[in-house]
């Protein structure tokens, strides 16, 4: 096995001092251009890597900010996480991402690792309801900021979510108003708060508007189980007239399973699904949607967690965004073809229609 090579060994092939190349490959003081090709054709040639934890070690600085997930086989957090990068970039700092994969015990040890790091700050989705304890601890000393799957002002540390309640809210509204009223939920867990606030705002906007319950099918957070879960569903239940599917991964379970039954969309039955991404409208009949301001809570996290590494000793900031309808043509107007009888009158919440931006309590 070769030996790995050393800072001294791209020093030497490259004829210059040891403290030359680590000004090079730190970036932290000028070097001169000539000595700089010098050092980065040395360092090509040897395949050096600088070790970033030991200069850390050394310096007693970093520029690395940790960001946690549960799980990156999701299209939400992974497209969080890569607007977190570009954030993060621009500021100069380099982000590792861990994955808990919605275990609490494994979050345990990918939070120890990344802490292992000693980033200047931390990002973190909780895989539960629950404020990791070790982050608990942490964070009087280390900048953290919860996204997501947090109950908006239930820790001690800042946190960005979206009104959950207000989005199930919007999409009953709209399937009502058209309607609707042999309506199905399709979730992934309701053990994760934003799910039960979701359910929680279609529930109490349905028994208020028509005196209905919708039904709730869990179908957990994998995309091929979750569409082998709702056809044993379908199985043994009559098909509903609409879906809300709450996250983007029981949006695409619903899909495969209409799929693989033959049943059209929206003639048969009609679906709102939850994020917004381009496969969503790379349909015949493109998906009605949820849409998470995913672009701003990342600026929100980023900003927030800025703030902390630069010193801001403010109480908690508990920063909650609100989600918006895009209507397009995956939900059928069954209020032009019902008689009379099934007309209802949809009530407005105070001031009309939700209010789009955002709300912030500190």
């Amino acid at each position: 096995m070769s030996k790995r090579p050393t800072i001294k060994d791209v020093a030497k092939l490259a004829e210059v001092s040891i403290a030359t190349v680590s000004n090079v490959m730190s970036g932290s003081k000028p070097v001169n251009p000539d000595l700089r090709e010098r050092v980065e054709r040395a360092a090509h040639e040897l395949s050096y890597q600088i070790d970033r934890s030991a200069s850390r070690l050394r310096s007693g600085q970093t520029k690395v900010v940790g960001v946690l997930v549960p799980d990156l086989d999701d299209t939400f957090f992974t497209s969080l996480v890569s607007r977190l990068e570009v954030m993060a970039g621009k500021d100069g700092y380099d982000v590792i991402v861990a994955s808990s994969r919605d275990d609490v015990e494994l979050e345990k040890s990918r939070l120890s690792a990344l802490l292992g790091w000693r980033p200047a700050g931390l990002i973190a989705v909780p895989c539960s309801d629950t404020v990791p304890a070790i982050l608990a601890k942490e964070a009087h000393r280390l900048p953290i900021v919860l996204a997501d799957r947090v109950v908006s002002g239930s820790a001690d540390i800042d946190s960005v979510t979206i009104d959950n309640f207000e989005a199930g809210e919007i999409a009953a509204r709209h399937l009502v108003s058209l309607g609707h009223r042999d309506i199905v939920i399709a979730a992934s867990s309701l053990s994760i708060s934003p799910i039960r606030e979701r359910v929680r705002g279609v529930d109490t906007f349905m028994r208020a508007a028509i005196g209905v319950t919708p039904i709730v099918v869990e179908l957990g957070s994998n995309g091929e189980r979750g569409a082998e879960l709702f056809a044993h569903w379908l199985e043994r239940n009559a098909s509903p007239t609409a879906v809300i599917a709450l996250t983007n991964v029981t949006t695409l379970s619903v899909l495969s399973t209409l799929a693989a039954r033959h049943i059209a969309m929206p003639e048969q039955v009609s679906i709102i699904g939850f994020d917004d991404y381009a496969w969503m409208s790379a349909r015949k009949a493109a998906v009605t949607a949820i849409r998470q301001p995913i672009d701003e809570m990342a600026r929100m996290v980023w900003d927030r967690l800025s703030a902390r590494m630069r010193g801001d000793a403010t109480p908690p900031h508990h920063i909650e965004l609100n989600a918006t309808l895009q209507v397009r043509n995956s939900v059928s107007n069954m209020r032009a073809a019902n008689d009379a009888d099934t007309d209802v009158t949809v009530p407005q919440t105070a001031g009309g229609a939700p209010a789009k931006g955002r709300k912030s309590v500190h």
